[in-house]
Parts: structure tokens; sequence; C-alpha cells
């Protein structure tokens, strides 16, 4: 096998189609990029790259990172990928995790690549442009355990941990996101703020389009950017973050647009019914899921019903749909863990594997660190994070609850480092009273006024409660 057969079979089945549209409107079809994959994995191999070499990847999502990914894995390369969100300490600290033969980076990344002593040290330099006349058609045959990626966590509770994804692990989760993201009668055009979707949108036939928008700050989205760029490429859905939906009730989607899918953070219930109200015939789907396990379930809001909708708003949770049919799921102290064959078995460093991987015989359970329960149609509804759960308390219940208090504009829920429980309120300061007393109906929770509540790095869309905790805890000196 080998993780672009997918890409393979379409590009013969439609070549003329449209794979990839970029952040510049240039498209290329799927006959093009198979073409250019072909000349750059020729290059490549000239320069000495083939099976198991592992080659960091500096390139901005874009036609020449997906053409630079196939032909990597043509020649059964495996590419490694920073973690967008730290930024160059993200760049750095995959360099030295990997420990890579080579540099794939257009000549601005190379060149500041040469000036850090993690990524100078790298033998090889390869460009996404650099094309030839020559082509390697061979597809290298790879068995499924062998590596194919190498991707880091977002690093929110301590350093990254390298996750290494192999062809048959990458093709598992391919196939269970096919439901949701095969096209159904017609073709689908995806507007795509999750570069690792590209590969299953395009692994199914569908038109990819790069996002318009910085992909490091969702929170900054400008709407009406996100609705000429649909109208203009005829995109029938959006795959992006809860923030990018939350911005997108400032403006109104093209009627092409029938469906946003969403994950990476929680989506709360009064921005999904207020998206909805505003976009009617527009379906809203949440995607459960993490780094090392995706998908472990999915949603379709406009499916529940009124009860589901008020059940979440009294803190049963956040409803995230029925477990894939791929995933095992069980609860230990009311922590979800998950096992099947898309999901990662390890980290690249065992020693990382003490935190969140649990065996039982040949089976390799993962720790989300979320709190939840399934209810009695075996639908999964999400608490929070673990380590801010308790039986008293869950953090999306508490939240979910203070977003609907008068003046509310942001609520993160957390336990400080002595065990209190914490509720940190942005908003219109003069409701603080009513907050107060709102929130000794729900318990002995400390309630803390901020300015603003910090989101995490990767898709802006988590509260970060870490951040808020180190700047506002009496430990902290400020309050």
């Amino acid at each position: 096998m080998n993780l672009i057969n997918d890409f393979l079979r379409e590009a013969a089945r439609h070549p003329e189609r449209i794979a990839i549209i970029d952040r510049s409107g240039t498209a290329i079809s799927y006959a093009d990029l198979e073409r250019r994959s072909s000349r750059l994995a020729a290059v490549f191999a000239a320069k000495g790259i083939g099976k198991g070499d592992r080659v960091l990847v500096g390139t901005f999502p874009g036609i020449g990172l997906y053409a630079g990914l196939a032909a990597l894995w043509r020649l059964g390369a495996v590419a490694v990928f920073p973690e967008p969100a730290m930024g160059l300490a993200g760049f750095r600290h995959a360099a030295s995790a990997a420990q890579p033969v080579a540099l794939l980076a257009n000549w601005k990344i190379g060149l500041l690549a040469r000036l850090l002593p993690e990524t100078r040290r790298i033998p090889l330099r390869l460009s996404p442009d650099a094309l030839n006349a020559g082509s390697l058609d061979h597809c290298e045959t790879l068995e499924p355990p062998e590596p194919a990626l190498i991707s880091f966590t977002s690093g929110s509770t301590g350093l990254p941990k390298a996750i290494e994804r192999s062809h048959g692990l990458m093709r598992a989760q391919h196939m269970a996101l096919a439901p949701l993201i095969a096209p159904g009668d017609g073709i689908e055009t995806d507007i795509v703020a999750f570069p690792a979707f590209v590969l299953t949108c395009i692994g199914h036939g569908g038109t990819a389009v790069m996002p318009n928008w910085n992909l490091r700050r969702h929170d900054r989205t400008p709407p009406d950017a996100v609705a000429r760029l649909a109208e203009e490429t005829g995109a029938t859905r959006l795959l992006a973050p809860p923030v990018v939906v939350e911005r997108l009730l400032e403006a109104r989607l093209p009627k092409t647009v029938k469906r946003v899918m969403t994950g990476g953070g929680p989506l709360y219930p009064d921005i999904a019914r207020r998206f909805l109200d505003a976009n009617p015939g527009v379906g809203l789907t949440v995607v459960y899921g993490s780094t090392e396990a995706e998908p472990v379930s999915h949603v379709h809001l406009e499916e529940l019903s009124d009860a589901d909708w008020d059940a979440a708003a009294s803190g049963k949770g956040l409803p995230v749909g029925t477990p894939v049919d791929e995933v095992s799921l069980k609860f230990v102290d009311n922590e979800i863990l998950v096992a099947g064959p898309h999901v990662n078995r390890g980290y690249l460093d065992p020693a990382r594997d003490r935190e969140t991987k649990r065996v039982e015989g040949q089976t390799v359970w993962h720790r989300t660190g979320d709190a939840g329960h399934l209810d009695d149609q075996g639908r999964l509804w999400l608490l929070g994070r673990h380590s801010a759960s308790n039986e008293d308390y869950s953090a999306f219940a508490i939240e979910t609850a203070a977003r609907l208090w008068p003046g509310v504009s942001g609520a993160a829920f957390a336990v400080d480092p002595d065990g209190a429980p914490v509720l940190f309120l942005a908003g219109e300061a003069h409701h603080q009273e009513l907050w107060r007393e709102r929130l000794q109906q729900l318990g002995d929770i400390k309630l803390q006024i901020v300015g603003e509540i910090p989101m995490d790095r990767r898709h802006r869309s988590k509260p970060d409660t870490a951040k808020l905790l180190a700047h506002h805890s009496p430990r902290s000196g400020r309050t």
C-alpha cells in the first residue's frame, strides 16, 4: 500500500477536475498535480531521498506543499511537520526531535534554516519548485506499519509530543472520515482551514480551497472575506475551527455553501444556535477527535432536538454525536479512552507514552484527557478537560451556563493549583453582581473577572486556562 494511492486513483478517474485552489487563486487539476508530484519525486530521488528518510517540511499550505508531500510518499520518505501554532519554536523543535536528513522549503524558509543551529546541520535541501524534464511514475509499495508522517501535539500541556503516523494509520483515518468528506451525488468544493484535511479531500475526489486568512490567527478571520472566497470558488462546504464559525455570524454565506464542519475546540450552544438561525439551509457538523485520534465521533447539530439543546444549556455537556464505527471507546473515572485502527498507538519518544497510553494485551488505549459520558441513545457528550472536572463541576457545563448570562463575552472554568474551582469571565463588568449571584447557584466557585479570555495557539478556539491561572491566581501575585 501507499498513502497516495487514493489520490492517484482519483487523478486517473477525473484528470481535468480541479484538485487545489491556493490562496492566490491559482488552480491546479488532478492531472497536473499528479505530474508535478512525479517530477518532484524524480528530483528528490536524484538527491538521494528514499524509503524511510525523514524530511522536515518548511512549506506553507498550497500547491507546492501537497505536490511535495505526494513526491515524498511516492519514494516512501517520511514527512516531518512542525506544529504551526508554535511558529519558529515549533520548527526548531521538530528538527531537533526528528533529526531529518533533508529540508523541503521555499527559499525564504531555506535561508532562515541556515541561521538556526537545529536546521543548519540538515544535510540536504529540497525545493517544492525544483522541477526538471524528468519524472518518476513509480510509487513505492509499503507495508501498513511503515511511517508516512511525523507531526506534533500543540504543546498546550508541556513540550509538544512527536507522533509517528504510519501509512496504515493515515489510511484508516482517511476511511473513517469518508462518511463526512467523500462527495455524495455531486462534486464537493471545500474551503479547508485544517491543512491535514486537504489530503483527505483530494483523496476523495473533491476540490480543496486554501483559506485567504492567517491560519495562525483564526480569531481575526475577516468574515466578509470568507464569504467572498466561498462565492468566487463556488464552495459547497467549509472546514474550519469553532472561532471561525463565530466570526461568520457577521457575514452571510452564499447559497452554494451547504455545510460547515468544525472541530479542534468546543462549539458552545449559544454560538451554534445563532449560526443555524442565521443560515437556514446550511448544516453544521461538529467533529470530535484529536491529533492522536481523528475522528472519534461527529454530530450534525441541525438534527438535535429542543430537548438536546436544553440538556446542553443545563449542564449535560456538549453533544458530539455517535462514535464512529472504527473506534472503541470506554471511560475510566469519566475520562474518555479510545482505541482503533485510526488511533495512534505511541509517540516517537516511547517515554511520552506513559502520559497518555494504557496498554491492555494487544490493545493500546489513548487517554484523550477529556471527560464525558454516553447518553441512552449511545451519543457522546463532552464535559471538558478531565483535569478540570469532578463529581461536582465540569468545565463545559459551567462555561455553557455562564455564556448565557447578561453581558458575558467569554468564559473559562479551571481548577487552580490549590484544587479550588474558579470561573474566569470577560464582558461588561457592571453585571458582575448578577454574575456572582448566578455563580452561587452553581456552587462554591470563585469568580475572577478578566479583560479577555486568552485562547489556545493552534485554533484559537479553546480557552487557555494555563495562561489564565498563571496570570490571575493568588500565587502569581495578580488577581
